[in-house]
This record gives structure tokens, C-alpha cells and sequence, in this order.
């Protein structure tokens, strides 16, 4: 095959460029995103039931839509929960693989067959059915920098303006508001009801009556009478648009005959339709309009489209309104693959430093890196056939692959030259004999990188997600290294080397070189020597690091993914229960102040939400999201970890709050915050005091546990709430109406929704509740009247009473069960693997019917903990396999095999002394070790082979002079692929987590590969041959003595 390129050169170039031409066209369709669509698809579903308490809203329509869930396709699990504002989400998670577009589908007719069940209330509102993604993609915030419109007035511009062109945006699913648009707010006096004989359903019979769109049909309209001359529409009643024409609804004559309007028993004014999350942006009033992305979409190509949106809406915005974006995930993906590129290139330019330190001639160094652009703009065309993405992960195989490819056509070139230098040929016979000689070698090489790689390609959830997208990059880059190392290196090497290039230079710096690496040759033939003739010494030398690599691997402490500084943070915050809107607003300004003042350096921007958390909503909850200057402007130290640990220390001296640093994981669509998370069930169903019982339990074992640190339940406390007692007997006595008794608690002290208006060309709603002065102690429901059938005004106190008792404000449901969802972090020291095992040990310590369902981020990471072993086995499995075939012997590859655990070393070393941990990418990092130790082995039990069979040398002489033979390159390629990856150890930046480790796994790994192995693999074939042909001479022996007796 490479003779007939070394024959016709620009065939061979006719190849390379359309490979290049097909990898460049591909690039410009290849999608770009920092990581592929890794969290399993998921759909929410969100309710609202206004008025409605969390134990209300979990019984009444949570608990019915669930029940209906049941029987989905691949579902994984069931997750809710329901809020004392009223609001209640349920979250529907499938297995990684699934249709997001059928799973919403499917969710959707579920849902559908639920409502019939629902209360009216939840069906008038509507019930929202969406793709979910755990993380937001974006917050999008409005502020008025002259301080003219207040955060109300910004909701209702943001929801008015903006949300309906942001939501149709490409890419974008679900989203939530945080702030409100305004409605029409009818805020009811008790006194003056009382005074008129009125009660709430009264004022929303009168709104709905009055306040119509009425269809009234047409003048002239067909059929119509002979003759007929016009047609016209009738205009009937309209809808009303202003707060003077609600404020003369009709609502009763008086006995006296004068007229009872809305405005004599209520207050009227337009105002939020919902006023329980509040914001501002650095101190300034705002509103903010946080966004998810939708499954499948590209977060770069959605956020370009949403800014696009948005600029193309300014000149609708008030002069002084500006637009914002306080939190944004995308510059972190740009500047991911941005310090990815960068390496790539830092990359090429070592390997080329270090060829041309070898070879020491421009000519073949030349040669050698012509097959980067051609290798690489070809993987991108394979990356695009097969339906994948520019991103982090495909890119660092990229960088991995740039010293996999060039040691192929550094084997060709290095060959080829020694052919000249040695036997005095041309470049073109050279080339020709040199490829007879390393055909096989190049073959073994791709066949055991692929081997170790193409495993991967094979496991399920979001960990072969990750391991796919570095096996085919990898081996899609390898196998075209070798295709051209076989076509077009030889047809460059025939064409461009001159007959002179193989001799060695003896002047200068190269020489100087050439003769210490000579010299040092010399030395390492005879420590071969040695090694081989002291064989019983070194094998026993080999089981202790074999022993010395088990130990340390399992001090290796676990993980899932890699720590990352995303530039950016989210605070939260929870004050004591009962906490109002005012005080917690205190904290948030305070936390601000300390933000943007004392770490200037490092923070750019606050938002914080009042009323809204990750734990919950409610007046004690808040959320900051922090936004960090660009990677650029910090210093190495001026990290997020960093700023973290200091905010939560200076935080902790907060008396009337708890505050809580997230930093966001290294693949945010798995969750918002690094750490375990996970609920804890109550599979018996022993009731909410009983799972409040195990919870605190928990968390007492846990704050004891030195391998925990900042665990703590995301959710909130049970806190006072008043139960109303309404005697049924009592009321009916007096003549009342249960339904009116019902109705008129939700308007007053809730929020009863009537009906819709128009404002400003957009329909809002309007909503009844009394006025503020009128609810806020219990002693304010007798201010509260009910009409009987007599039509006398009968006080609350007549037929109920109160108490205070204990309830929680959020109640959460794990796959049909109440749970409680618990996070935490490993202490300093530990990593999450150990996190888990702490977690386990303590729940086996809490009392029967109540056991731990791992979520998110964690499920993941035990999902990967139980693949990888069986990842580990069947790679080598297939490596052992794959050489078998290629040698035509069970022997042989176990002396290739046998290096595996020097390269495991030095992976496990690194690893160790960095601090690092055993997580996803380090697992990659260790399988190409592994292929790379098995590489250098190959390259010497080749030469070995050939040597003692085809030439029929003495077996150690074979050995000895293959490792002669093949040390030059051995070292040029190791160390052109060392220098190649060491980029990713010393990166900074966004990523600079995963390179660290793949990084630092892989060189540490090719280290000990290398300068031990070197010494070793002579050994083991010597050891592995005779062992073997010993055993083939005995059978032959028996063979032979059983022929002779017959």
C-alpha cells in the first residue's frame, strides 16, 4: 500500500487535501457549547394555586398530577414541590437518550387526563408543561439608572416588553420571572363591606358582569332580507382599561336608593399581579427574567439570539432603562474553548520543538508536522458525520491527539532516516524499506489505542456521554495518523528528505546532543543488559510497584467531575421563619455592600432576588447571583473557590441569616452547586414529623462526621402557622354559607383572581384582596364579615376560632413519596466519593422507612462509579485481544500488557501530589496511558520479534538490540507527547479544572511509561518467550514420546 503512494506522491496529496477540505467545510457547520447535551432530558410542570398554603397545594393537585405520571417511558424519577405562595413545580426526569420533543408530549397527556381532578382555581390559571434544565442559562434584568421607575414598574415593562419576544427566542425553554407585570388590584375594606351589607363574591360577581367583552354580532349580517344596503359590526360591551372606569363598577341600591360603586368599599389602583419576588442590580430597584435552556439547544447560539432579541426591542424600552445581564453561562463557554485552542496551538509548537530537536533537519521536521493540519481538519469532518460538537471535551482530545498523530509520522521519518544513515539508500528505496520494516508497528499502535478507547463508546448515562465524545475524537484522529503515516508521510519522506538528511550532525548544539544521547544510549543497552540478566530480581522489583500502584490507587480519593471557576456565584439566603420581605431585604443589601465593595477586585456585578431560593420561596428567602470579572482581570488566586471561602466566612458572623456560597459544577446542566445532593425519603409513609425527626437526625450524625462539611437541607423550616377551626354546625345555624365562609377567607387574606382587562394593548388580569391593615394579625379575621341567607352580617368570631401550630412552607415528593432533599459538601481533604460513603454509613444509622435517593449530580456519579471497572477490564480485555490477532500468538501480548501498571504509576503519583482526584477525566487520562505504555512496548517487542524470528538472533541479543534499535524514537515521541499535553497542567482559567486533570494524568502516566517501562519491556519478552516456548518444548516432548510408544 504506501509503495504505490511512495510511487504516485500527488495521489497521496490529492487525499490529504481533500481531507482538509472536508474537515474546513465542517468546522463552519460543527455547533460550539462547552460541553455536549449531558443531563438526562427532563420536563417541569408548574401550577399555580393563589391563596393556597404548601400542604394544600402538595394534596390537592400535586399528589393528582403524580398518581397520573405513573407509566411514562424511561422515566428515571418523579420529583415536586410545593411552596406556601402557592406555586408548585413537578419535575419529570427521563433516562439519558430520551426524545425531550416525546417526553413533553407524553408528560403533556398525562397532565391533560389530571385536570379534571384539579381544583378550579389551578385550571383557570393554567398549568405550564415545559423543557427543563436545572441550571438557568441566563438572567436577563432591567434597571433605571436615573432611579425614576421603582422594581414594580420594571416588572411590568419586562413581562409587558420583553418576555413574550424573549420566550418565542430559538433555544430557549423554560423561564421565571422575578418580579410581576402589573393586574388591576382590588383591595377590599372590610369596614365599608360591612357597612354595605357586601361581601368579596359580591365584588367579583359585580367585575365579572360588568367588566365583559361581549360579542354582539352584525347590521346586515347573512342570511339578511332583499334589498339589505349595509353591513356593519355591533360593538357591544367592551372590557374596561382603567382605574377609573373599575372604580365605578355598580354594585347595589341602597335602601335609600343611592348607589354602592367599587371605589365606596375598595381601594383600586394598578399594581404587581404578584408581589412575592422583588430584585435589584448592584443596590438599584429591577426586575429580572431568569431563562433555562431548552434540551438540545446550543446555549451560544440561544444567548446570541436572546441579546439579538433584545437589542432589536430597546427603542421600546423608557429613556434611562438599561439592559443588563447579571448572570450568563455563555462567556464561560467562549473562553473555554477558547483556552482549549489555545493549547492546541501551545501544543503543536512544542511537538514541533521537540521533532526538530530529534531530528535535528527542518526537512523531516517539516514532514512530520505536515500530518497535524491534515489529521485534525479530518477528525473535525468524522466529528461532523457523526452528529457532534466543537466542544471542551472533543477538544482536549484533540490536544491529546496531537501526540498520538505526529508519533506515527515520527516513527515513519526516523525510520526512514536510520535506513539511510545505515545501509547508505535514497530517499525513496529508504522509504520503501523503511515501511516494510514498521507496517505492523503502526498497525499495533492503532489497534491497541483503539482498543483502550473504543470501550468507552459503549456505556450509558451522562458518564458515556463524556467518555464518547473522547473516544471518537481519539480514535477517529488515530486511525487517520495511521492511514496517513501509510499514505502520505512516506510519499513526503520519498520526496522531500535528501539522501544526507540521515547523517547526524557532530557540530554545534546538535551535535552536542547526539553525542550525549549516544553516550547515554550506550549506557541504557547495558542497564538492558543488566536488567535482563538480573531478570529474578527486577520481576521481583516489578510486583512491589505492581503492590506500591494498587495501594496508591486506592488513596486516590473519588470523584464525578472536576472543581471549575465558571465566573460566577450564587448566594443564599435564609433568615429565621416568619422573617418578612423587610428584613430580608436588610441582608441582601448588606451582602451586596460587602460584594461589591470589599472584593472590587474580583466581583462585577449582584443581583439578588428577594423571595426566591433554591431552598424555597418565601419572605426569609433570597438568592445573589454574583457575577465575576473576566478570567483575564484575576489574578491566579482570585478564584470563585477563593471568593467563596471568604464570603461564607464573613457571612457567618450574620446573626439573623444563614448564608450559603454555591459555586456552580463543572457541567452546570447537572445541577447549581458543587457537592452531593440527594432526598431523603419516606418510603413507609410515617408522616412529615417523623421524616423532620430523620432529617434532623441526619444532619446531627453529619455535622459530627469530619469527612462532611456544609450540609444542610434545601429546603425550609417548619415554621408558626395559624389553623383556622370553622364549626360547620355553628355556621349553618346562623344561616351560612360554607362556600361563601370559604370564599370569602381565600379573597380576603388570599388572592382570588376575577377576570381580565385590557392595558396598553396587552389583556392582564384582576385580582380582589383586602387591604393590607386588615390582615395581619389574627385578631383582624373578626374584622371580616359574612352575609346569612337573612341577609344580616355575621362576624367570624360567631362561628370560628384559631390557633398556632407548626407547618412547613415546602413540601417535597421523590418518586410518590415525602422526602426531603438534602446538600452538602466534602470537607477539606476529601472528595465526594468519600462525601458518599459518609452519607451511606449515616442514613444506615436512621430508623427503618427511611432510606437515600441520590439526585442529580450524585446520581450521576454513582451511575459512573459502578461503569468503571468494568470500563477498566474490558478496555484491557480488548487491548490483550487486539494484539493476540496482531502477533498470531497468546504470548506475546502479555509482555505488552505487562507495562500497564508502570504508566498506572506515574498516572496515580501525579495525581497524588497535585491533590487531585479520581474523576472522569482522570479515568481518560489513565486508559490513554494505558494505550500510550502499551504503544512504547510495542515499538520495542516488534523490532524484538522480528529480530529473534526472521533473523534468527540469539533472544536477549534480540532484545538488547531492538531497545538499541527503537530508544530515539521511543523518547522523541514520549516527550513530544508529554510536552504536547503539559499545557493542560499549567492552564488557567475557564476549564483549567479538567485540564488539570486529564492533563496531570497523562504526563505523570508517560513519565514512568517511558523511563521505566524502557527498561522493563526488554525483560518481560525475554521472560515471556522463554516461559512459553518452554512450555511449547515439553508438549512437543510428550508429543513426540506418545508417537514413539505407537
Amino acid at each position: 500500500m504506501s509503495k504505490f503512494f511512495i510511487e504516485r506522491p500527488i495521489f497521496a496529496w490529492v487525499i490529504a487535501i481533500i481531507v482538509m477540505l472536508a474537515g474546513g467545510l465542517s468546522i463552519m457547520s460543527l455547533p460550539i457549547n462547552q460541553y455536549p447535551n449531558i443531563a438526562p432530558p427532563a420536563i417541569s410542570v408548574t401550577v399555580t394555586y393563589p391563596g393556597a398554603g404548601a400542604e394544600t397545594v402538595q394534596n390537592t393537585v400535586v399528589q393528582v398530577i403524580e398518581q397520573q405520571l405513573n407509566g411514562l417511558d424511561n422515566l428515571r424519577y418523579i420529583e415536586s414541590q410545593s411552596n406556601s405562595d402557592g406555586s408548585a413545580t413537578i419535575i419529570v426526569t427521563f433516562d439519558q437518550g430520551t426524545d425531550p420533543d416525546i417526553a413533553q408530549v407524553q408528560v403533556q397527556n398525562k397532565v391533560s387526563l389530571a385536570e379534571s381532578q384539579l381544583p378550579d382555581e389551578v385550571t383557570t390559571q393554567g398549568l405550564r408543561v415545559a423543557k427543563y434544565q436545572t441550571n438557568f442559562m441566563m438572567v436577563v434584568s432591567l434597571i433605571s439608572e436615573d432611579g425614576k421607575l421603582s422594581d414594580a414598574d420594571l416588572g411590568n415593562l419586562l413581562v409587558s416588553k420583553l418576555e413574550d419576544p424573549i420566550a418565542r427566542t430559538k433555544g430557549v425553554g423554560d423561564f421565571m420571572v422575578m418580579g410581576s407585570e402589573y393586574g388591576m388590584r382590588i383591595w377590599l375594606d372590610p369596614a365599608k363591606l360591612y357597612k354595605y351589607q357586601l361581601i368579596p363574591s359580591d365584588v367579583s360577581t359585580a367585575i365579572s358582569q360588568q367588566n365583559v367583552q361581549v360579542s354582539s354580532g352584525k347590521l346586515g349580517g347573512l342570511p339578511t332580507i332583499q334589498g339589505s344596503k349595509i353591513s356593519a359590526t355591533i360593538i357591544g360591551k367592551t372590557r374596561l382599561e382603567s382605574v377609573k372606569q373599575f372604580e365605578n363598577i355598580f354594585l347595589k341600591v341602597n335602601a335609600d336608593g343611592s348607589q354602592v360603586r367599587l371605589s365606596d368599599v375598595a381601594r383600586v389602583d394598578l399594581g404587581p399581579q404578584d408581589y412575592s419576588i422583588s430584585s435589584v442590580f448592584n443596590g438599584k430597584p429591577s426586575s429580572g427574567m431568569a431563562l433555562r435552556l431548552a434540551s438540545g439547544a446550543n446555549i451560544l447560539d440561544t444567548t446570541k439570539a436572546v441579546r439579538a432579541t433584545i437589542a432589536g426591542l430597546q427603542s421600546a424600552l423608557p429613556q434611562g432603562v438599561k439592559v443588563e445581564y447579571p448572570y450568563d453561562t455563555s462567556p464561560v463557554v467562549s473562553a473555554s474553548i477558547e483556552e482549549v485552542v489555545k493549547t492546541l496551538f501551545e501544543a503543536i509548537a512544542l511537538v514541533f520543538c521537540v521533532m526538530l530537536l530529534f531530528l535535528q533537519n527542518l526537512r523531516a521536521t517539516l514532514v512530520t508536522t505536515m500530518v497535524v493540519p491534515v489529521v485534525l481538519l479530518g477528525t473535525f469532518g468524522i466529528l461532523s458525520a457523526c452528529g457532534y460538537s466543537i466542544n471542551t471535551l472533543t477538544m482536549f482530545g484533540m490536544v491529546l491527539a496531537i501526540g498520538l498523530l505526529v508519533d506515527d509520522a515520527i516513527v515513519v521519518v526516523e525510520n526512514v532516516e536510520r535506513v539511510m544513515a545505515e545501509e547508505k539508500l535514497g530517499p525513496k528505496e529508504a522509504t520503501i524499506k523503511s515501511m516494510v520494516q514498521i507496517q505492523g508497528a503502526l498497525f499495533g499502535i492503532a489497534l491497541v489505542l483503539s482498543a483502550v478507547l473504543v470501550p468507552m463508546a459503549f456505556f450509558s448515562g451522562s458518564t458515556g456521554i463524556i467518555y464518547r465524545q473522547f473516544s471518537v475524537t481519539i480514535v477517529s484522529a488515530m486511525a487517520l495518523s495511521v492511514l496517513m503515516a501509510l499514505i502520505f508521510t512516506p510519499a513526503l519522506c520519498a520526496t522531500i528528505l535528501k539522501a544526507s538528511a540521515g547523517e547526524r550532525s557532530n557540530r554545534g548544539f546538535s551535535g552536542w546532543f547526539n553525542r550525549k544521547f549516544d553516550a547515554g544510549t550506550l549506557r541504557y543497552t547495558q542497564s538492558v543488559g543488566t536488567v535482563i540478566s538480573r531478570r529474578g530480581l527486577f520481576l521481583l522489583v516489578y510486583l512491589v510497584i505492581v503492590l506500591l500502584t494498587g495501594y496508591m490507587f486506592s488513596r486516590v480519593p473519588a470523584s464525578f467531575l472536576p472543581d471549575e471557576d465558571q465566573g460566577m456565584m450564587m448566594m443564599q439566603v435564609t433568615l429565621p421563619s416568619n422573617a418578612s420581605a423587610e428584613r430580608t431585604q436588610a441582608v441582601l443589601e448588606d451582602m451586596s455592600a460587602y460584594l461589591l465593595k470589599n472584593e472590587s477586585s474580583v466581583v462585577s456585578s449582584v443581583f439578588a432576588a428577594n423571595g426566591f431560593s433554591f431552598s424555597g420561596r418565601g419572605q426569609n428567602s433570597a438568592m445573589a447571583f454574583v457575577k465575576l470579572k473576566d478570567w483575564s482581570a484575576r489574578t491566579r488566586q482570585q478564584t470563585v473557590q477563593a471568593l467563596a471561602g471568604r464570603a461564607m466566612q464573613h457571612f457567618a458572623t450574620l446573626k439573623d441569616a444563614k448564608v450559603f456560597a454555591l459555586i456552580p459544577p463543572a457541567v452546570m446542566e447537572l445541577g447549581n452547586a458543587t457537592g452531593f445532593d440527594f432526598y431523603l425519603q419516606d418510603t413507609a409513609g410515617q408522616g412529615h414529623e417523623a421524616l423532620m425527626a430523620a432529617r434532623n437526625q441526619f444532619l446531627q450524625l453529619a455535622s459530627r462526621d469530619r469527612r462532611l462539611s456544609a450540609v444542610r437541607p434545601n429546603g425550609m423550616e417548619d415554621e408558626p402557622e395559624y389553623q383556622l377551626h370553622i364549626d360547620d354546625e355553628r355556621a349553618r345555624a346562623l344561616g351560612l354559607s360554607l362556600e361563601d365562609i370559604n370564599d370569602t377567607l381565600s379573597s380576603a387574606w388570599g388572592s382570588s383572581y376575577v377576570n381580565q382587562f385590557m392595558y396598553q394593548g396587552r389583556v392582564k388580569k384582576v385580582y380582589i384582596q383586602g387591604r393590607a391593615s386588615a390582615r395581619v394579625t389574627p385578631e383582624d379575621l373578626n374584622q371580616w364579615y359574612f352575609r346569612n341567607s337573612s341577609g344580616q352580617m355575621v362576624p367570624f368570631s360567631a362561628f370560628g376560632s384559631g390557633e398556632w401550630v407548626y407547618g412547613s412552607p415546602r413540601y417535597d415528593r421523590f418518586n410518590g413519596s415525602s422526602a426531603m432533599e438534602i446538600m452538602g459538601s466534602p470537607a477539606d481533604g476529601y472528595s465526594s466519593g468519600d462525601a458518599v460513603k459518609a452519607v451511606s454509613e449515616i442514613a444506615a444509622k436512621l430508623p427503618k422507612g427511611f432510606q437515600v435517593q441520590w439526585h442529580g449530580l450524585s446520581f450521576e456519579e454513582q451511575l459512573s462509579g459502578s461503569q468503571t471497572p468494568a470500563l477498566y477490564s474490558i478496555s484491557v480485555l480488548v487491548v490483550f485481544l487486539c494484539l493476540a490477532a496482531l502477533y498470531e500468538s497468546w504470548s506475546i501480548p502479555i509482555s505488552v500488557l505487562l507495562v500497564v501498571p508502570l504508566g498506572i504509576l506515574g498516572t496515580i503519583g501525579a495525581v497524588l501530589l497535585r491533590g487531585l482526584q479520581n474523576d472522569v477525566f482522570f479515568q481518560v487520562g489513565l486508559l490513554t496511558t494505558v494505550g500510550l505504555a502499551a504503544k512504547n512496548a510495542i515499538l520495542i517487542v516488534e523490532f524484538a520479534k522480528d529480530l529473534h524470528e526472521k533473523e534468527g538472533k540469539d533472544l536477549v541479543q534480540s532484545a538488547i538490540d531492538a531497545a538499541r534499535l527503537r530508544i530515539r524514537p521511543i523518547i522523541m515521541t514520549s516527550m513530544a507527547f508529554i510536552l504536547g499535553v503539559f499545557p493542560m497542567v499549567i492552564s488557567h482559567g475557564a476549564g483549567a479544572g479538567s485540564q488539570h486533570s486529564i492533563g496531570t494524568a497523562v504526563v505523570g502516566g508517560m513519565l514512568t511509561a517511558t523511563f521505566l517501562a524502557i527498561f522493563f519491556v526488554p525483560m518481560f519478552y525475554v521472560v515471556v518467550v522463554r516461559l512459553f516456548s518452554r512450555r511449547k518444548n515439553r508438549q512437543a516432548e510428550r508429543q513426540t514420546e506418545v508417537t514413539t510408544h505407537e
